[in-house]
């Protein structure tokens, strides 16, 4: 409070690191779904493929939603923000257009609660599926990001 005034201070995010990161797991997505190099590897590699996928998603997930709440608590302020249950974080972010699909970003919350169970092999599949569906979406975050930025 300033002068009887409530300010909020605006700071620019600086996004590099999770536009890094969305590059980084679009890049493992592309090689790991390619047809051509899957018919040259074998099952371990394969398998060592969707590990590095399933690492990029854990990754870019907890980057999106740490990018999310800083944008959030900048522009609406902490108070809005702070101890928020993950669900009304995601319901915040669609209301101010940073993303679409509040149910699709708890189903991205619960395949990266699956990642530490990579070792079974059909909760490995099932977070490499949900990271092929969650790179469209990471990277509109991070469009509205860039976007609303200011």
């Amino acid at each position: 409070m300033l002068g009887g005034y409530n300010i909020l201070f605006y700071m620019v995010l600086d996004l590099s690191s999770l536009e890094k990161s969305v590059q980084s797991l679009d890049r493992a997505l592309a090689i790991a779904t390619s047809s051509e190099v899957a018919a040259t590897l074998s099952c371990e590699h394969k398998e060592v493929l969707r590990a590095g996928v399933i690492q990029n998603f854990e990754f870019t997930y907890e980057l999106c939603w740490k990018f999310m709440k800083r944008w959030l608590e900048n522009n609406l302020g902490a108070t809005y923000v702070d101890g928020v249950s993950r669900k009304d974080l995601f319901r915040l972010a669609a209301e101010q257009r940073l993303i679409e699909n509040i149910e699709g970003w708890m189903e991205y919350h619960y395949a990266r609660n699956l990642t530490a169970h990579t070792y079974n092999l059909d909760k490995a599949q099932e977070v490499f599926l949900s990271a092929q569906k969650f790179i469209r979406d990471a990277k509109l975050l991070l469009n509205r990001l860039i976007e609303k930025n200011d």
